[in-house]
């Protein structure tokens, strides 16, 4: 199936959505405080399991963001129907080809499945398998980014290049449920061009 970046077929769940044109849906999270929550915009009618999901993304700051704000912006997947669970991929673009910082640099990308196992969590008890590297991304800048999610495994792509494979997803390999498109705290995100290959 592909989803055509309108509005129409779109749900905002804690962000704020709109579709200023070409094609191009613009996200920017609202009402939650806390880093790794339900903030993204729903695709309305999927129900994916397994498949491949592609999307561009550019992660700007919004002007009051704060000053750990990365850019942070990706997908959520197998989203359940109300909202509380998911699981997720995302890039933090400052930490990315124009970074100087070794160890900022090594989280360029993150997984993470909500609830339970958030960045948060992964920091709190040193978890770092999780994590890469991403040396193509920057703020302002467009990057692509592709999941291939089969069971309780994924392998992740940014613009042409492997930057983190999991197994072991956190809710399992028979959950399924919605696609969305994720911000986080301090991001002023666009996305274009997704398109999702539901192989069951």
């Amino acid at each position: 199936m592909d989803i055509i970046l309108a509005a129409e077929n779109f749900e905002a769940v804690h962000t704020q959505a709109s579709f200023p044109g070409d094609g191009i849906a613009r996200v920017r999270k609202t009402d939650k405080e806390l880093p790794d929550e339900n903030t993204y915009l729903k695709a309305k009618h999927t129900d994916f399991h397994n498949g491949v999901i592609e999307v561009d993304v550019c992660g700007k700051l919004l002007p009051d963001a704060p000053d750990y704000a990365r850019g942070f912006i990706g997908i959520v997947f197998r989203t359940s129907a109300d909202d509380s669970e998911f699981e997720s991929f995302y890039i933090r673009p400052t930490n990315g080809r124009d970074c100087a910082d070794p160890v900022r640099k090594a989280h360029g990308c993150q997984y993470f499945s909500y609830p339970g196992y958030t960045f948060s969590y992964f920091r709190e008890f040193g978890i770092t398998k999780y994590e890469g590297r991403s040396d193509t991304i920057a703020l302002n800048e467009w990057s692509h980014i592709r999941a291939e999610i089969r069971d309780d495994s994924g392998v992740f792509y940014v613009d042409g290049v492997t930057v983190l494979e999991v197994s072991g997803f956190k809710h399992g390999p028979d959950a399924r449920g919605s696609v969305g498109l994720y911000v986080d705290i301090g991001t002023d995100g666009l996305f274009r061009d997704l398109r999702v290959e539901a192989w069951d």
